[in-house]
């Protein structure tokens, strides 16, 4: 059975050296670009020399692009138009995408996908696992996957190629790339990002009042699994207290303006893609 050729562009970076580690010794016939002298001499420690783009791109069945959001337009305008016909381009972010930052052409197909990392409430039954709070080395994660343009062929090979190198994955799912910019950045980083720096600033205020450092982390840390246990139904039946609720809607009252949900408006949502690319 022929092998499927895969050419990983960035792949000394950080997000690419990750991939690397899970593709490396992969069912794939891989070959990686890399133009940073770092990035060159972190993948030769692993044994993995850089090929020639002129040579591996028109050959290749996909080519991914593991570089950052703002150089997605420079390296997919310099690397696309070498792909041959029928190949799939696969990003692991939809925010240039939806940018219009993309080089297009419509004879390739064009896949997105973004792990959802491991889950907090995720269980493993190796203790080091639980240290692999990013995902795609040791616990488990889900995936998110959008086909922008192709057909089912090309969704197939792109899922197939993200569950590797995103592996060990739990679950796999399909949605759109609109729908994976309302997950992020809005989401997870506009809205989760802010409220969790915020808790991490209090944090950081009650042990400037003189709490024990070491008391307070325990304390929030041990309150906010309750608290999201309770909110995301992992303890189905269990609610907050009479007290907590009343904390928390004096909360929402005080620092939480009632409009917060406009990050999810598409305006919005452009907004936060533009100021990111």
């Amino acid at each position: 059975m022929k092998r499927i050729k895969v050419t990983l562009v960035g792949a000394g970076g950080k997000m690419g050296m990750r991939l690397t580690h899970n593709l490396h010794n992969s069912d794939y016939e891989m070959s990686y670009l890399e133009v940073s002298q770092q990035g060159i001499e972190k993948l030769k420690v692993k044994g993995i020399s850089v090929s020639d783009a002129a040579s591996v791109i028109p050959v290749a069945d996909a080519v991914i692009f593991a570089v950052p959001d703002v150089a997605l337009g420079k390296v997919t305008a310099e690397y696309i138009p070498q792909m041959r016909k029928g190949a799939l381009a696969v990003t692991l972010d939809p925010a240039a995408a939806l940018a219009g930052k993309l080089f297009e052409r419509a004879d390739i197909a064009y896949f997105i996908t973004h792990p959802t990392h491991p889950s907090v409430f995720n269980w493993e039954p190796v203790e080091e696992n639980m240290n692999d709070h990013f995902g795609g080395v040791a616990a488990k994660q889900s995936i998110v996957c959008a086909l922008m343009s192709g057909i089912m062929e090309d969704y197939i090979l792109g899922e197939e190629l993200a569950s590797a190198f995103y592996a060990p994955v739990l679950r796999s799912h399909r949605i759109t790339v609109e729908q994976m910019g309302l997950l992020e950045p809005a989401l997870v980083e506009t809205l989760a990002s802010t409220c969790i720096y915020v808790i991490s600033e209090g944090l950081g205020e009650v042990i400037k009042r003189g709490v024990p450092a070491e008391a307070a982390r325990d304390f929030l840390l041990g309150h906010l699994r309750i608290q999201m246990a309770v909110l995301f139904n992992e303890l189905p039946g269990a609610v907050f207290s009479d007290a907590a609720n009343k904390a928390l809607q004096r909360g929402l009252k005080e620092f939480i303006k009632d409009d917060w949900r406009k990050v999810f408006e598409p305006d919005n949502v452009k907004d936060q893609i533009e100021s990111i690319t």
